[in-house]
């Protein structure tokens, strides 16, 4: 659990991005600070810092501790750590702002849509700030076979044992993965937006994302890469994409089992679904389909997370 909390902190861009956030809404003596999903309380020990009234730190897991003894070893005493999920904290105190991390690999897996709508109702004051207010996920397709030939092992392993069962699995799964930008398609248009969210209104935790690509040349489709951009405060952002600094975050590889055979001006489909609620954990399925002059020439299977998993 440190070693996680370690890779975090030791990201110079993660961490510039969210002081920089709260350098700009923090008012010294006034501003009441909630840090959900504190961890080492890395934010909201900056924020006490920087002349927050009150800091009040949300953290289930036991690192929670290690927190506040960075506090106290810091002479931080606006800080107060509250042991506990947010959403199960009752009558929370008011909060002028509320900064929360909880963002994944793949943006919504650590369960930012639900945590941050529930602080939108229950910890924000009117007029609050929401850091981040904005998070955008971006796809693009994957045209190298670089990833594939990395993960998809399964006819190579010999000794006359078919092992596609085991394929098939390994397929309905998401990789996190470290893109180069020559496994992306290239040109205008490559790099589409398939979700907006902003957090000062409602989210459903049951995303249907879809988007499109024209293609300009022939070739070969071997997935979907995706990634994201959270605006922390208008004019502060924090970017997981292989076009920028890297992070300690990666990108996201959604795989397909057979490549899909594009030729130039034809149409390439994506469709998303995302489902993040509490009681499911974290479920995507996604499916590519290939039109040429309007008619479908080709679709991948439709991939399924909840198949991907062995009990």
């Amino acid at each position: 659990m440190i070693d996680f909390h370690r890779k975090m902190l030791a990201d110079k861009v993660r961490n510039a991005a969210f002081a920089e956030a709260l350098k700009r809404v923090v008012k010294p003596g006034e501003s009441v600070v909630a840090d959900i999903g504190a961890g080492t309380g890395f934010l909201g020990i900056l924020a006490g810092k920087l002349g927050a009234k009150e800091c009040h730190l949300y953290e289930t897991a036991d690192v929670w501790a290690v927190g506040k003894q960075i506090a106290e070893k810091n002479g931080i005493t606006n800080c107060r750590f509250i042991h506990r999920y947010s959403t199960q904290v009752k009558n929370p105190v008011p909060a002028d702002i509320v900064v929360s991390e909880t963002l994944g690999n793949y943006a919504l897996e650590e369960h930012i849509v639900e945590t941050m709508d529930d602080a939108r109702q229950r910890f924000l004051k009117p007029g609050g700030i929401l850091i981040p207010g904005i998070l955008r996920q971006y796809a693009c397709p994957v045209v190298s076979d670089r990833l594939i030939q990395e993960f998809d092992i399964w006819a190579d392993v010999g000794y006359g044992i078919d092992f596609d069962p085991a394929r098939a699995i390994a397929f309905h799964n998401a990789y996190v993965r470290t893109m180069h930008t020559d496994d992306l398609l290239r040109g205008d248009g490559a790099v589409q937006v398939i979700d907006t969210i902003d957090f000062t209104e409602p989210n459903g935790s049951q995303r249907a994302l879809s988007t499109q690509w024209k293609l300009a040349a022939d070739m070969a489709v071997h997935g979907v890469a995706l990634w994201w951009e959270a605006e922390l405060v208008p004019g502060v952002m924090l970017s997981t994409s292989p076009y920028d600094k890297p992070t300690h975050w990666e990108q996201i590889f959604l795989p397909i089992p057979k490549p899909i055979q594009g030729k130039a001006g034809d149409a390439l489909l994506l469709s998303l679904h995302s489902d993040t609620r509490l009681k499911t954990g974290m479920n995507l399925t996604w499916q590519l389909s290939l039109y040429r002059e309007g008619k479908k020439t080709a679709e991948s299977a439709l991939m399924d997370m909840r198949k991907g998993h062995l009990d």
